[in-house]
This record gives structure tokens, sequence and C-alpha cells, in this order.
């Protein structure tokens, strides 16, 4: 944990509402060494804030030569440049921290933004992020309202993998339909991604993924049930509910911009709480929701893949991708 403390040291403390590192610097992947071993590694960080401008202005203070191709441009320039990291995700890839040995890419979210995408999906980005286990560095403790954000998303990827999933089917089976809500749509996936990211995230994070789902099997446990082996008491299996009450039950939970692609993609007319009577008894089902969601994942990909380039620099942009079309080629 020391290390995070020494990177989080770099950055303005002022006005954070949560910071979090995810990825296969923080936490282990198959096909990676050992994250104490590891060298070359990026860590991964995001960080939610009260007050974009404000932190932002703080930072490009505190970073003058990095930030110093700016300053010739003038007050406005810069002021339109932090309104514009405000938007949604700013990341900044490829950062260099050579006394701690260590390089960084860190996202700034304000904490509105992220609560818009936990509660709506409008862009599944940091919500599908927050699907899988990451490491808290600032943890949210004492924001309700977040708290609550971050455990509805939880509930919310459940219940919408159980839509995805069948009769019976394994933990692993679960973890990867949850994983892959944020991942199958990505169009980062067809070139610049390991094709096995899902599966070797998953295979190596099973006990970390039942602590962090361990409450909404809880609430879900009147629609899916655990089976265990008779001697060993080890589980086997997952058996849910599919009867078209229950599908009609999930469904009615789903995020607002889901709602939307799922009404754009059923085969019925009417409004929500109509068309979804008829979509619980489809046998497509599953994959009307799949494409519903690869809809906002593929939309939001793009966008933050091009807001990046004029963020984090061409130059830069161009080296990072570099480096995630090197694990296409080594799957």
């Amino acid at each position: 944990m020391s290390l995070y403390r020494d990177i989080l040291a770099r950055f303005p403390r002022g006005g954070l509402a949560y910071v979090f590192a995810y990825g296969s610097g923080v936490k282990q992947q198959l096909g990676y060494k050992k994250i104490d071993q590891q060298k070359d590694n990026i860590i991964d960080l995001i960080f939610c804030v009260k007050d974009p401008l404000g932190w932002h202005a703080e930072n490009i203070e505190r970073h003058e030569s990095h930030y110093s191709t700016l300053r010739h441009l003038g007050p406005t320039f810069i002021m339109k440049y932090q309104e514009y990291f405000a938007a949604k995700v700013y990341f900044n890839t490829l950062v260099p921290l050579p006394d701690l040995g260590v390089n960084i890419k860190y996202g700034v979210i304000s904490r509105e933004h992220l609560l818009q995408d936990l509660s709506e999906w409008r862009y599944l980005y940091i919500a599908g992020r927050l699907h899988k286990p990451v490491r808290d560095i600032v943890p949210f403790e004492g924001d309700q309202l977040l708290t609550d954000a971050l455990a509805n998303n939880l509930n919310i990827a459940f219940q919408i993998a159980l839509l995805l999933l069948p009769e019976k089917f394994t933990a692993f089976d679960l973890f990867c339909a949850i994983s892959n809500l944020s991942y199958k749509g990505d169009f980062r996936m067809i070139f610049g991604e390991n094709k096995n990211k899902v599966r070797n995230i998953v295979k190596a994070q099973i006990p970390e993924f039942f602590k962090l789902y361990e409450p909404a099997m809880k609430s879900l446990s009147q629609y899916v049930a655990m089976k265990f082996k008779t001697k060993t008491r080890n589980l086997e299996y997952f058996e849910q509910d599919k009867s078209p009450s229950v599908n009609e039950h999930h469904l009615r939970y789903a995020p607002s911009e889901l709602r939307k692609r799922l009404l754009k993609n059923a085969a019925f007319k009417g409004t929500y709480a109509e068309v979804i009577v008829h979509l619980a008894m489809q046998k497509n089902l599953h994959d009307i929701v799949q494409v519903s969601v690869n809809d906002i994942v593929w939309r939001s990909s793009i966008t933050q893949s091009l807001k990046n380039i004029p963020s984090a620099g061409f130059a830069k942009s161009l080296a990072y991708s570099y480096r995630k079309a090197l694990k296409t080629f080594s799957a």
C-alpha cells in the first residue's frame, strides 16, 4: 500500500471523493507475473473528484513541465482545456515515476458523472470497471450516496448477467458474464486487447469476485441458488429461476440507458413496462440483452478513445495503443 500512498502524494488531495486502482498491474491476471514481480506493467488509477476544474488547476500547477506547452496559449485556452477535462473521463497515460520505478495511467471523473454512470449505465465505462475487483486507495466511506450507487451497480450487473446465463451455470460462467458486460462491445477487443482478457481476469480472481458479489447474491437468493457437492460441500454450480416473471423482474431494474437500447432492439412497441412483459417470454432474450449492452459499450469505447488522443497527446496515445496491440498477438 505504501507504493499507492507515494503515487497519491504526487496529486492534489483536496476534493477527492474516491480513488481506486485496477488492471493487470494491480490485480492478478493469468499470463502475468505476480504483481510484486512485475517491472513494466502500468498501474491504472481513477480519481473521482468533487471539483474537476479546481482539481485540474492545482494539478497543472503541480506538474508545470507536463503542461508547459499549454501556457503560451493563454488563460482562455487553459480554461477550455480544463472544462474538457471535467467532462466524463480524462486519461493521461504512460506517466513515468522513475523514482518509484513505475509508470501510471490515471483517469479523472467528477463525482457527479461517476454517480450518473453507476446509476444509468450511460457509458458503462467506469461503472464497468467497477463490476470487477479493484483496489481502493481513497475509500468512499462516509459518502452514502456513492456507497449506495456502487452497491446498486453490482446488484444490477448480477441481474443482467442472470438474463444472459442458462438455468444452471458455474461461478466461472457467472463472473465471466459480469466481466463481459463492459468488454464484449468494446471495439478495442477486436484489435488492441488480449482475446483471453476476461478469462484471465476471472480465473485469477474468483475468490475476490465472490467477496465483491456476496451482498448481491444474498439480496437475489430467492431467484438464484447455490448447489453444493454432497461430500465436500464445495460449490458445484448455481441454479436460477428462468420463468418469464423472474426475467421481467430483472428487466425492471435495468438502468435507463440499457432500457433505451432494449426498447430499440425489441420487436415490440410500447412503453418499457409494456415491452418487457413480452420480452421476458422470448427465447432469444439473452441475445437482445447482450446486443443492447454491446451498443452502449461500442459507442462509449470509440468516443473515449478518440477523446484520449488530444488529452493524452498523439505520441503517447500511439505508444499506449502499441503496447495494447502486443497483447493481442501474445494471446
